[in-house]
């Protein structure tokens, strides 16, 4: 008998489905010479420290730190977990083959290799590895299984992840708490939990050190149009006064008119970070309801695998992708003009050497049937993301038009659309000249669109000086706490370079999310609106903590990139829970003695 093991109950009965194992028993389904039983995400954990040795059960000073010689796993002490383990272990202890089906990621491939430790698997285990839960992926998923041996490498970075989460965590927290709390209350500290609520607690400490400075620009309205001086800001206000006076009452001349045209590409496919970016921008939903929403989509077989952190796809779904646009029924006004004739193969979108696991969201072509309100605004902006992937890109021209008054120079500057190409995909939501794809603010002296302009006319003109202050930065909000995450806490708006930071952003896609509700969870940050403030137990925490190397993004983001590198084979675990173990160590010693 072939037992099958998916992370879920759902997931269980869409692959029993596809197998013909449709007879119900308890705690999983048989048929056809399969039974596909689940488990409820993890069953297992790593133990707790009293379970290595009876004197770490006591908080105390003088046990840390602690490190014990050989990790274990236990199972979750809960009723209903147990007794699925044991139906499973009972299936495992009779199984000719066992086939890995959990999540197709580092986390599924813990959970999944934890429960076969524990039911001392001996039999020969393979691994179903799908970016979908589409009937024809399940089906290609089972034609191409592969070896277990094959994610030993991915199951490592997980384990070590654990491991080294535990040795920080547990250390940490028990340090600090009966250091600086007298064991009044716990002091929770995380390797990716703690820099991140530093980012917030270091935001919000600018914020209230700001000191906001005056100047002065100067400003002239010509033709309904704003122009700038070209002499920028003045920090004297008498400065600026006195080319108002000399432009005062003058002609305003145009000097010449610059006309530059260029092309806009389609915003680039989801990864699981910009889907929860996009989705706190527009709809206020918080990272961790995404993930939940995109999850959902990913389960109801419409979306592909969403715990990714990619945005392309690879060359072996070009062929599909015309069944997948044929398949979005709802927006057949829009896949229209794309059907009947070649579609692009741009390198933004198609990258073999950008995919690893898995590729970018995008629609399965399953009809979208059955969506919750919520369900349906992420799966919009996942489809029209992708059709416009497909479409030409967006022709702008950019007119410069300089001149002066009196002798001072001015300029303006206006963009207008020449053909919107992919930008039609998004006219339902949004105004044509301020599309998602353009993150950045228009700046007031820039125009949508210009008159037209002749080098050598003048006319009258209004010009004024304009008084202005300097702001602080903005609070995060949890779209750009995530992208913080994602850069190690480096602000950086240009794709590419964003790729290239992003091995070592803290945290992962898939845990980023978590991270931020567990701020929530220990009151370490609140809510209003949008943005994210620390509370005075966060804030209080972080300026507890004096070691540099609990709190920088930086660092953990290097641990990530090992983490990374594990996982890719080129470091080792060991090597990686080593170095955490001499920091640990080196921090017990550098706080007690201070």
């Amino acid at each position: 008998m072939t037992v099958c093991i998916a992370e879920k109950p759902s997931v269980a009965k869409e692959i029993a489905d596809v197998l013909g194992a449709t007879t119900k028993k308890q705690g999983y389904l048989e048929g056809n010479g399969y039974q596909v039983t689940w488990t409820f995400g993890h069953l297992c954990t790593l133990k707790e420290p009293h379970d290595y040795n009876a004197n770490w059960k006591i908080w105390m000073l003088s046990e840390l730190p602690m490190i014990p010689q050989r990790f274990g796993i236990k199972l979750i002490d809960n009723e209903v977990y147990g007794r699925q383990f044991e139906i499973i272990r009972t299936l495992f202890e009779k199984a000719d083959e066992i086939i890995n089906c959990g999540d197709a990621g580092q986390e599924g491939e813990l959970i999944q290799r934890w429960v076969m430790q524990k039911a001392r698997v001996k039999c020969p285990v393979r691994r179903l590895w799908i970016s979908s839960l589409t009937e024809e992926s399940i089906r290609e998923g089972f034609r191409n299984l592969r070896p277990q041996d094959d994610f030993r490498l991915l199951y490592e970075a997980g384990l070590a992840r654990a491991i080294g989460d535990w040795i920080l965590g547990m250390n940490a927290t028990r340090l600090y708490t009966l250091r600086y709390a007298g064991n009044r209350q716990v002091l929770s500290i995380g390797r990716v939990q703690t820099p991140t609520l530093a980012m917030i607690v270091s935001r919000q400490e600018e914020i209230d050190h700001f000191v906001p400075t005056q100047y002065w620009e100067l400003k002239t309205v010509y033709r309904g149009v704003t122009f700038s001086a070209a002499s920028g800001k003045f920090e004297k206000k008498e400065d600026g006064e006195k080319l108002l006076s000399e432009v005062s009452g003058t002609d305003f001349t145009v000097t010449g008119v610059t006309e530059k045209k260029g092309k806009e590409a389609p915003p680039r496919l989801f990864d699981l970070t910009s889907l929860q970016v996009e989705c706190n921008r527009k709809y206020s939903f918080s990272a961790d309801e995404t993930l939940k929403l995109i999850q959902s989509l990913y389960e109801k077989k419409v979306t592909t695998y969403p715990r990714v952190d990619t945005t392309f796809l690879s060359d072996d779904i070009y062929p599909k992708v015309p069944k997948i646009l044929s398949g979005l029924t709802a927006y057949s006004d829009l896949t229209a003009p794309l059907a009947g004739s070649g579609l692009p193969k741009s390198k933004k979108v198609f990258d073999n050497s950008k995919v690893t696991d898995h590729h970018a969201i995008i629609p399965t072509g399953v009809p979208a049937t059955s969506l919750t309100p919520e369900e349906r605004k992420v799966y919009d902006l996942v489809a029209r993301r992708f059709i416009a992937a497909f479409y030409p890109d967006c022709e702008i021209s950019t007119t410069t038009v300089n001149g002066k008054a009196a002798d001072v120079a001015f300029k303006a500057t206006g963009k207008r659309i020449i053909k919107p190409g992919w930008r039609v995909v998004f006219n339902a939501l949004q105004n044509q000249n301020t599309s998602e794809a353009d993150q950045a603010d228009d700046k007031e002296d820039t125009n949508t669109d210009l008159p037209e302009f002749k080098a050598g006319e003048s006319g009258p003109h209004t010009p004024k000086l304009k008084e202005t202050w300097t702001t602080p930065p903005k609070p995060y909000t949890e779209a750009t706490l995530l992208r913080a995450m994602e850069t190690a806490g480096k602000s950086v708006d240009d794709e590419e370079l964003r790729d290239a930071l992003k091995e070592n952003g803290i945290g992962r896609p898939s845990t980023r999310a978590a991270i931020i509700e567990t701020l929530f969870k220990r009151n370490y940050i609140r809510k209003e609106r949008k943005s994210l403030y620390p509370t005075e137990t966060g804030r209080n925490l972080i300026n507890t903590i004096q070691e540099e190397l609990l709190k920088s993004a930086e660092l953990t983001g290097m641990w990530e990139k090992k983490l990374r590198m594990i996982e890719n084979g080129t470091y080792r675990a060991s090597e990686f829970l080593d170095e955490l173990k001499a920091m640990v160590r080196k921090i017990v010693i550098n706080v007690l003695s201070a």
